[in-house]
């Protein structure tokens, strides 16, 4: 199929195909039209239909799709999307750098915690056991 045949969607017409009866999904710049595959994603209809209206090629790609599953997009085909109508991606503010190093400093703290503290418990039942016979 050259790339001069292929139908062009904006982001608006593609966004109307949003329901059980009617889902269309962009994906890698592609237009997939989902609905007969709703009822046979494994993942579930509403995975599908939350991922509408906009380019969903990031929820696509976390979720790790298998080979066979990307060769069974090519059924599903209508188009490509005008990327231009697609808005950049402002919405998406990476966190403040401090406040996510705060969160990860925590949750070590907790691991550290969890592991040391069995350990500390550990350690003075053994020293009461020694000290114990000793005496």
């Amino acid at each position: 199929m050259g790339g001069g045949d292929a139908k062009v969607f904006t982001l608006a017409e593609v966004s109307d195909h949003n329901n059980m009866k009617d889902c269309w999904l962009i994906i890698n710049g592609k237009v997939y039209d989902v609905t007969k595959f709703l009822e046979d994603h494994p993942g579930g209809d509403e995975v599908l239909l939350s991922a509408t209206g906009k380019d969903a090629t990031d929820d696509f790609e976390d979720v790790g799709h298998s080979p066979s599953a990307r060769e069974m997009m090519d059924q599903y085909y209508v188009g490509e999307i005008d990327v231009s109508t697609i808005p950049k991606k402002k919405e998406y503010t990476p966190p403040k750098q401090p406040h996510y190093n705060q969160d990860k400093t925590s949750e070590f703290i907790i691991r550290l915690l969890q592991f040391l503290v069995p350990l500390a418990i550990l350690g003075l039942a053994v020293g009461i056991r020694i000290y114990t016979k000793s005496s």
